[in-house]
């Protein structure tokens, strides 16, 4: 059975084939063609970190803000897998910043709790809010404090997002503050970059 320009199109975006992407929208491929779970071409291409994918995609005018059945966008994407080249790809197409996860986070928090230090020195100067709390109650500086180990990364993502206007002040939902977690979990560097240490 042969396969249509729009499964083409999603099959060259998840495979990373640039030429065979640009081959399927010649071919009349719909650049927002959906798969199974909803996902875009786009979404599959910055998912797997083909960038030369997703330039092609962007240039033809694709959604940065095209939504999966996980919530999941291209944008959203990024700041899962750290990708700094993806994100300099989709900014330019002029993705919501606000635009939330499952979780009601925006990039930023799921870069900092999984330790992606330059996504997050880039990602802070875009105007997204670092001060953003999501479903858990939890901010980008929660994150990195209490899911990540303490480790230089997380010492240095903390000290971006402070110096981007990261709120320390903000507690969870129990009312702990990121500097109580950090002393409570024994991240002695953590706790002394947010005493202003």
């Amino acid at each position: 059975m042969t396969r249509s320009p729009d499964q083409d199109l999603l099959a060259a975006a998840a495979a990373g084939d640039a030429d065979g992407v640009a081959g399927a929208l010649r071919a009349g491929a719909a650049l927002e063609a959906r798969d199974g779970h909803r996902r875009t071409a786009l979404l599959l291409a910055a998912a797997a970190d083909h960038v030369e994918v997703a330039k092609v995609l962007v240039a033809a005018g694709a959604d940065p803000d095209a939504s999966d059945d996980r919530h999941d966008t291209p944008w959203l994407v990024t700041g899962v897998t750290g990708s700094v080249p993806m994100l300099e790809v989709l900014l330019p197409a002029g993705p919501d910043l606000t635009v939330v996860n499952r979780y009601g986070g925006v990039s930023v928090i799921p870069a900092s709790e999984r330790g992606h230090v330059e996504y997050v020195r880039r990602v802070v100067t875009t105007g997204i809010d670092v001060n953003h709390v999501n479903n858990l109650g939890w901010t980008a500086l929660l994150e990195c404090v209490i899911l990540g180990d303490g480790s230089a990364p997380y010492v240095e993502i903390a000290r971006i997002l402070l110096g981007a206007g990261a709120d320390p002040s903000i507690a969870d939902k129990d009312g702990v503050t990121a500097l109580a977690h950090a002393r409570k979990l024994g991240h002695r560097e953590l706790a002394a970059v947010l005493t202003g240490a």
